[in-house]
């Protein structure tokens, strides 16, 4: 007779088990719904969703804390950036007080060493927004992250009556790496200013902060030397250029060049710093020289003449080993360094053929 107690036990068990399934799903399918919510790149340190949205609309505040030592400079970065991204034009408010205000963005300057000189906190609740950071950059990083907070029908949409619905969440962060950089090769592929600071932009919303600016090679100089002018009024423009993988030996007959002038230099440094990147200049030395040796042939072993590079690859003619090439490089190196802040300078120093110094 104990059988069909055993039974009853077994089905019992089963119908137990279904249960703590779907209460096991039950709890954990809105953390995961939560989670999928916020993508952001790259993935915060720690995350804590909440429940609720913050709208965020043209009414809204921007209120920097008193202690803010920068001013409104910050303010203005933050507010410049949400209408360029957003087409939302925010007030800017300067708090004369501490504390957190209601229906506003409030930005304030802690002493906090875990976060560093690059990290921040972001607090996004129901009625407002606080974002707590040790310097401007941690501010600016904590900026990236909101945007990437707003739904993606609505980024770039211009419209400044947008009612923009941001999940509410506690975000702290800071990079895990101090060096976090892109590259840009305009000597084979020439890119306007402009579009430069299309790229910039890109690599602020995922929080780079190093643009590696390769502005010489053998296809082109593209940096204005003003002690050298043939630089850029031979060397930066190329005959035609090489179609495919070069197996064919095929070229497309069109004249291609451009370059920099040093009024285009500063603004483009001067439009990364407000992004927080460092740009770091790339001027080829000794290889990669055609370009430059096309321009003043003398600084070469063999005296030329030479042509800007219209195929990809190694090439034997370098800049040769004699005072005036030092004296050459010295004088180009005296500008570069005056146009960039940067403390790196990239000179190259890879892929140079010995043939013509032997």
């Amino acid at each position: 007779m104990i059988y069909p107690f055993i039974l009853l036990a077994i089905l019992f068990s089963f119908a137990m088990i279904r249960i703590l399934i779907v209460i096991y799903f039950l709890i954990t399918t809105p953390a995961i719904m939560a989670q999928t919510t916020y993508s952001i790149i790259p993935e915060p340190v720690n995350i804590i969703p909440k429940e609720g949205t913050f709208i965020l609309h043209r009414k809204i505040a921007i209120v920097e804390g008193p202690v803010w030592i920068t001013g409104d400079a910050a303010a203005r970065t933050f507010c410049n950036t949400i209408k360029q991204q957003l087409g939302l034009h925010l007030a800017i408010v300067q708090a004369m007080r501490e504390g957190t205000f209601e229906n506003a963005i409030n930005l304030k300057k802690i002493n906090d060493r875990s976060l560093g000189n690059e990290g921040y906190k972001l607090e996004v609740k129901t009625n407002g927004i606080i974002i707590q950071a040790n310097t401007d950059t941690g501010l600016f990083y904590a900026l990236q992250t909101l945007l990437q907070l707003v739904p993606e029908d609505f980024t770039l949409n211009n419209n400044p009556k947008a009612k923009i619905p941001i999940p509410c969440c506690v975000i702290t962060d800071q990079p895990q790496f101090t060096y976090r950089g892109m590259h840009l090769d305009v000597s084979r592929h020439f890119f306007t200013v402009e579009e430069i600071k299309k790229y910039l932009d890109l690599m602020a919303f995922y929080k780079f902060n190093t643009f590696h600016w390769h502005l010489t090679d053998d296809q082109g100089w593209r940096i204005e030397i003003k002690k050298y002018p043939k630089l850029t009024e031979t060397g930066s423009m190329r005959k035609e250029t090489i179609i495919g993988n070069g197996k064919e030996n095929q070229y497309d007959g069109k004249l291609y060049g451009g370059y920099y002038t040093q009024t285009d230099i500063k603004e483009i440094v001067a439009y990364a710093a407000t992004k927080c990147i460092n740009v770091i200049p790339e001027i080829e030395m000794p290889g990669h020289a055609l370009a430059a040796l096309s321009a003043y042939p003398q600084l070469s072993c063999s005296g030329g003449p030479f042509n800007v590079a219209t195929r990809w690859g190694v090439f034997d003619d370098v800049f040769c080993t004699k005072d005036e090439t030092f004296t050459f490089l010295q004088d180009v190196l005296s500008e570069v360094c005056n146009l960039f802040p940067s403390p790196f300078i990239h000179i190259g120093g890879d892929e140079c053929p010995k043939k013509r110094w032997k």
